[in-house]
C-alpha cells in the first residue's frame, strides 16, 4: 500500500477527497491539525509543548510536528500506508517527512483562486462534530446532519481570509509542486465540479 500526500490550495476539496480515498483503500489519512488538537486533549508530552506554541500565538515548529508524525507511524494501523492531508506545506516539512517515510505518489488538486473564493463562501461546519456541507446542498437549513448541531460559517471562510490563506499558499506551499513533480512522484488533479466528477479523475490519477 502506498504513502499518499495531498497538495492543493485551501478550499480545493483534500478533506473530503482524502477521507474517501482512505476509506476506499482502508488506510489512515493523517491531519496534522487533527494530530495536534488530540495530543493536546490527551495532555500528552508532545502535546503540552505544543499547546506552550499555540498559547504564545505561534505556530508550532517543524520538528515536533515531525515528531508526531513519527509516533503515529508506529501505531498499527498505518503500517499498509497511509494518506497526509494538508502535509506538508513548506520544502523544509517535505525533506523532514521524507527522512522518515517514503512518498509513494502525491496528488495535487488544482483550482483557480477565483473558484475557491466562491466555494468557501459557501462552506459550512459543524462546530461540534466537524461535519462540513454547502449552501448549495443546504438549500436554506443549517442542521448538522451528522449531529444535530448547528453549522456555521467559519472566519477562515470569510472572502478577505480565504484570499490572505491563498497568498500564503502561493508563497510557501506551491513550490512543492515543483519539487514533488521533479521526483516523479506528482499527479494533478482538477478540482473544478461534483465530487463525484473530482473523484473519478482521482481515481485515475492513483491507477
Amino acid at each position: 500500500m502506498p504513502n499518499i500526500i495531498f497538495l492543493g490550495p485551501p478550499g480545493a476539496g483534500k478533506g473530503t477527497h482524502a477521507a474517501q480515498v482512505s476509506e476506499i483503500k482502508g488506510i489512515p489519512r493523517l491531519s496534522t491539525g487533527d494530530m495536534l488538537r488530540a495530543h493536546m486533549k490527551g495532555d500528552t508530552a508532545l502535546g503540552r509543548e505544543a499547546k506552550a506554541f499555540v498559547e504564545a500565538g505561534q505556530l508550532v515548529p517543524d520538528s515536533l510536528v515531525i515528531e508526531m508524525i513519527r509516533e503515529r507511524l508506529k501505531e498499527a494501523d498505518c503500517k499498509d500506508g497511509v494518506i497526509f492531508d494538508g502535509f506538508p506545506r513548506t520544502r523544509a516539512q517535505a525533506e523532514a517527512l521524507e527522512s522518515i517515510v517514503q512518498i509513494d505518489k502525491v496528488l495535487n488538486l488544482v483550482l483557480s483562486d477565483e473558484a475557491i473564493v466562491e466555494r468557501m463562501k459557501g462552506r459550512r461546519v459543524c462546530p461540534d462534530c466537524g461535519y462540513t456541507s454547502h449552501t448549495e446542498w443546504l438549500k436554506g437549513s443549517t442542521d448538522c446532519q451528522a449531529c444535530g448541531g448547528t453549522l456555521v460559517m467559519r472566519d477562515d471562510d470569510a472572502p478577505e481570509t480565504v484570499l490572505n490563506r491563498l497568498r500564503v499558499y502561493h508563497q510557501q506551499t506551491k513550490p512543492l509542486i515543483e519539487y514533488y513533480s521533479g521526483k516523479g512522484l506528482l499527479r494533478s488533479v482538477d478540482s473544478f465540479g461534483t465530487v463525484e466528477e473530482v473523484a473519478e479523475r482521482m481515481r485515475k490519477a492513483l491507477e
